[in-house]
């Protein structure tokens, strides 16, 4: 799914405008962004929590010249699944 079909399937549950639903989308996104970016952590209970994490400085290989080099630390955005979204995805099947 992607954000046009979210807005269209979340205007049809809610009876809310599609302009209604994509302006507290894009709102929500940003506040979430903009509590990462402050070091925060975001939690929706039962759904997940999103939070920033540190990948430290490492040595790589660059895949075109096969040199090694140097990376540097970077944060990166990490979310844990809660209970309640666990448990609707557990029962998926694959294949």
């Amino acid at each position: 799914m992607n954000k046009s079909e979210l807005i269209n399937s979340l205007s049809e549950e809610t009876q809310f405008s599609k302009k209604d639903i994509t302006r507290v989308l894009d709102s929500l996104t940003r506040i979430i962004e903009r509590t990462l970016k402050k070091g925060e952590k975001v939690s929706l209970t039962g759904f997940g929590s999103w939070w920033i994490s540190c990948r430290p400085a490492r040595k790589g290989i660059n895949p075109a010249t096969k040199q090694r080099i140097d990376l540097p630390a970077v944060s990166v955005p990490r979310f844990k699944a809660g209970k309640n979204l666990r448990e609707v995805v557990r029962t998926v099947k694959f294949g």
